[in-house]
């Protein structure tokens, strides 16, 4: 592989005085920004690659095909390399609540960069920022290296009207709900996002979510929700996301789709025939995946809805109360057992703990011999009560087979996602889906255990999501769309991030551009940071 760079296109004075001489000359055409040469196109669509140049001009790719003799400012030669649209990534942690986190505190976004991801869609689980307004003039004015999107979050919109309480809304809070989706939609929201399994999410039934969801559809959003359960009730759970879609008359997504309790492994065969099924009668539902066999998320996952009722005050009172205590407890046990806990203490360990850095990284059986505690349910439960006490921490949780992640990779409905966001070495221990879950798919999932092709995994990662947003001009290779473009090495794209040591960037990608401005050239960044907003307005369905 190669790359020049042309010096004063002398060539091109030439060509314009011969011009002058003769009415039949045709004037040369400009040169192109960018010029990529004899690589292995995969357009993004679910169909065989051509070896071929792609000429990328003014942000957008103008042609394709064999541009032989065509001159270039920027000239790659990346034969034998896949060239690919830049992957979107539609479940995104990459703007987080802090401004000194996430794409905030590291612009350039290297770990989603090396990965060839391009686009990140923000606003999961049902939380974002509100308004949208603000984090988007944020961004403007503080550019980076990847283009951003957001869906607007249900827990986010029902906080700011009823607080953390578990009641039903008045007619006049789901019409100020109402409004706030309406008024996201309008200002470039791409559906709405719920987190059914979280608070205040959870203390939504299903009825006040339809309605919502109904209003992200009117204004052509789609609804994609991490389910009430994912766990002993993901099959009630499958059926409530399938069912919201349905009656709110939008496209529905499962995201982040898993198995998390072990009675329940192989469930996934049961979950994606309800999809089939619902699929078959007319509903527009889809999945997306992220390529392992742990979750992360807060410590309070473990705990019951119950407890969670009146935000974080009301639950440290209930902890404070013996007999609360003791059945709180109880129920983290039974969760520990047979949900998320994957029947193990050691299957919990600490990701970010903000309080005490020293739990990073250790699971709790680790941190119950640490104290000389014996390793029991009974202790893992107390030592959770007690982090959450403190402030609570984030974790990651080994409880999916891994069976059924491939079931779910290779359902012709599923996209991959990360569920991750922007990290950078810290003293966090987070998640590798951060660093590696597209790469992953390519290496692991396409190339070792050749579950997909290599065309399906990348139309996977790029129209298939795209399209699911509505996103016309990105996620594809076509003359006339903006040049979101990763080119990278089939045989030796790699994750190489682990949970023991999480902070590895992905291997095998060569350069990666977005708008047609380089921010990975020859495997180095270069610091631009040319990301767009992405709006859904101007992609209006």
């Amino acid at each position: 592989m190669s790359r020049t760079i042309d010096p004063g296109f002398a060539l091109f004075g030439l060509l314009a005085v011969a011009s002058c001489s003769s009415n039949r000359q045709v004037e040369a055409p400009p040169p192109f920004d960018v010029l990529l040469v004899g690589g292995t196109v995969y357009n993004g669509a679910d169909t065989a690659p051509v070896v071929e140049d792609v000429g990328i001009l003014d942000g957008r790719v103008v042609k394709l095909g064999d541009l032989h003799g065509r001159e270039a400012l920027l000239r790659l030669d990346v034969h034998g390399l896949a060239v690919a649209p830049g992957f979107v990534d539609i479940h995104s942690h990459a703007v987080r609540g802090e401004r000194d986190d996430g794409v905030f505190r590291w612009p350039d976004a290297e770990n989603e960069i090396r990965q060839g991801v391009t686009t990140v869609i923000g606003g999961p689980d049902g939380y974002s920022p509100l308004p949208i307004t603000d984090t988007f003039e944020y961004l403007q004015n503080h550019p980076v290296s990847v283009n951003f999107g957001t869906f607007v979050g249900h827990s986010s919109i029902r906080g700011t009207v009823m607080g953390n309480d578990d009641r039903p809304p008045s007619a006049v809070e789901l019409d100020q709900m109402s409004d706030l989706v309406a008024d996201a939609m309008r200002n470039g929201a791409f559906g709405l996002s719920s987190g059914l399994i979280y608070p205040p999410g959870r203390f939504a039934n299903t009825d006040e979510v339809v309605r919502l969801a109904s209003v992200a559809g009117h204004y052509g959003g789609i609804y994609i929700s991490h389910m009430r359960d994912e766990g002993l009730g993901v099959l009630k759970s499958v059926e409530e996301t399938i069912h919201i879609g349905e009656a709110g008359h939008l496209p529905t997504q499962i995201t982040h789709h898993k198995i998390v309790s072990a009675t329940l492994w192989g469930a996934s065969k049961q979950t994606l025939q309800m999809v089939d099924a619902a699929r078959s009668r007319g509903v527009d539902v889809s999945i997306d995946v992220y390529p392992y066999t742990a979750s992360s998320s807060d410590l309070t996952i473990l705990f019951p809805g119950w407890s969670m009722d009146g935000g974080g005050r009301a639950l440290l009172q209930r902890l404070r109360d013996p007999e609360t205590r003791a059945r709180l407890k109880a129920d983290v046990i039974r969760n520990l057992k047979e949900d998320r806990g994957g029947n193990d203490p050691a299957n919990v360990a600490i990701a970010s703990c903000p309080f005490g850095t020293q739990f990073n990284g250790k699971d709790l059986s680790e941190i119950l011999r640490q104290q000389a505690r014996p390793v029991t349910f009974d202790e893992a439960a107390e030592l959770l009560l007690e982090l959450v006490e403190r402030g609570s921490c984030k974790a990651i949780f080994h409880a999916i087979s891994a069976q059924d992640v491939e079931n779910i990779i290779r359902h012709p409905a599923t996209m991959i996602a990360s569920d991750g966001g922007v990290e950078a070495p810290s003293e966090r221990m987070p998640h590798p889906r951060n660093y590696g879950a597209f790469a992953r798919v390519l290496g692991v999932y396409v190339r070792e255990m050749k579950v997909l092709s290599l065309q399906t995994a990348i139309y996977k990662m790029t129209q298939m999501p795209a399209d699911r947003l509505g996103i016309t001009d990105r996620g594809r290779l076509a003359p006339g769309v903006v040049a979101d473009v990763v080119v990278f090495d089939p045989a030796k794209i790699v994750d190489r991030a682990t949970f023991e040591n999480p902070h590895q960037y992905a291997a095998g990608v060569n350069h990666v551009f977005v708008g047609g401005v380089a921010v990975l050239l020859d495997g180095e960044m270069t610091k631009a940071r040319p990301g767009k907003i992405l709006r859904s307005g101007n992609y209006r369905r």
